[in-house]
């Protein structure tokens, strides 16, 4: 289940309800992906959280065993939005901007608070 308002599925036959998550998923991917284009690195929030390093969002609802691997992963929003884009969804020259304002190069530590310092 996801923290991030994952698209709900309405039903029908399995190819039907397969399709239709297909096409929500897909476009609710590409809303964040545009969301993140417009993320100023200079005032956007930043978050962290432990999630599927797959599946960010938590959109897949049967990742297979062998990738059910859980990491930190780290989130961006504009500021008064409610939409979370993950990083590796932003832009590189975003990603470099935010990371630079944590006074990191390339990758958060181990230890980082939910809400990084800024």
């Amino acid at each position: 289940m996801s923290v991030l308002g994952a698209p709900k599925f309405t039903g029908g036959t399995p190819m039907e309800v397969d399709m239709e998550r297909l096409q929500r998923t897909m476009q609710w991917l590409a809303i964040r992906k545009e969301a993140g284009l417009h993320i100023d690195p200079e005032t956007a929030e930043a978050a962290s959280w432990f999630a599927y390093t797959v599946d960010p969002y938590g959109v897949e609802p049967e990742i297979p065993e062998e990738y059910q691997q859980i990491g930190r992963e780290y989130f961006a929003r504009s500021p008064g939005s409610d939409l979370w884009v993950d990083f590796g969804d932003l832009p590189k020259a975003t990603q470099d901007a935010l990371w630079k304002r944590l006074g990191r190069q390339t990758s958060a530590q181990e230890g980082d608070d939910f809400m990084l310092p800024f």
